[in-house]
C-alpha cells in the first residue's frame, strides 16, 4: 500500500457508498484527473474492509451512512487495521454533525456530498501528501473548539465504541444484535449503552433516537 504518493505516481482509489449514482459519478469524475484510478468499489463497510485486507488502495472515499456496517463502524476497524491508509468521509450530513468526531477517531478528511467536485480532487491530494484536508468552516470549529469558544455537543464527547453503540441504538438495532456483529458481549455491549445514557442525561432509546434525528446524525 504507498503512503505519501509523491507527484506523477498513480492514485489508486477505493470508493464505498451505498448508492451507485454516487459511485458512478465519482468514478467518471475521476475518470478526468490523469493521475486517478478508482481500482475498487464497494457499498458498505464489510466490502470496505475486505478491500483494505487486500492492501492495493493508496485512499479510500467512504460514506457514514450504509446498510449493515457504516462508515463509522468500518473507519474504527480500518484504522485498526491499516492506520495510515487515508480514509476521506464524503457524507451527505452537514459536517458540524460528524466531523470533528471522525476526524478525532483517525479519518484524513471530511467533506459534504454538496460540496464543489473540485474540493473532492484537493483532498485526495491533500490526504495521499499525509496531511488532513480541512475546510474553512471545519477549522473554524476546531479553532473555537480549542480556545473554549464553545461547548461540545453530548454526541462529540463519546468514544469511538459509544458512538458506534449510540447510532445504532438510535436506529432501532437491539443488544443482541450488536453484540454479534461487533463481536462484543452483551454484557459489554449493555456497559457501552449505560455509558453514552450517562454521558448523553438520556434517558431510553427513545430519547437516543430523537436526539439523533434532531441533531441530523440519522436519516
Amino acid at each position: 500500500m504507498l503512503q505519501n504518493v509523491p507527484p506523477n505516481t498513480m492514485i489508486r482509489i477505493a470508493i464505498v457508498d451505498d448508492h451507485a449514482m454516487v459511485r458512478a459519478g465519482l468514478r467518471q469524475f475521476f475518470a478526468d484527473q490523469i493521475d486517478f484510478a478508482v481500482v475498487a468499489e464497494a457499498t458498505n463497510g464489510r466490502e470496505a474492509l475486505d478491500i483494505v485486507r487486500k492492501g492495493e488502495i493508496d485512499v479510500m472515499i467512504m460514506d457514514i451512512s450504509m446498510p449493515d456496517h457504516s462508515g463509522v463502524d468500518a473507519l474504527v476497524a480500518i484504522k485498526a487495521r491499516a492506520p495510515d491508509l487515508p480514509v476521506l468521509i464524503l457524507s451527505g450530513f452537514a459536517e458540524e454533525h460528524y466531523a470533528t468526531t471522525l476526524l478525532r477517531q483517525g479519518a484524513s478528511g471530511y467533506l459534504n456530498k454538496d460540496c464543489d467536485p473540485e474540493d473532492i480532487v484537493k483532498a485526495i491530494r491533500t490526504v495521499c501528501r499525509g496531511r488532513k484536508y480541512i475546510t474553512p468552516g471545519m477549522a473554524e470549529r476546531l479553532a473555537d473548539g480549542l480556545g473554549g469558544g464553545g461547548e461540545k455537543p453530548p454526541h462529540e464527547q463519546l468514544s469511538e465504541r459509544e458512538l458506534q453503540v449510540f447510532l445504532r441504538l438510535a436506529k432501532g438495532e437491539t443488544i443482541g444484535h450488536m453484540a454479534v456483529s461487533m463481536s462484543l458481549s452483551v454484557k459489554t455491549v449493555s456497559t457501552y449503552r449505560t455509558r453514552v445514557m450517562e454521558k448523553m442525561q438520556l434517558e431510553s432509546n427513545s430519547d437516543l433516537t430523537y436526539y439523533a434525528l434532531k441533531n441530523g446524525l440519522i436519516q
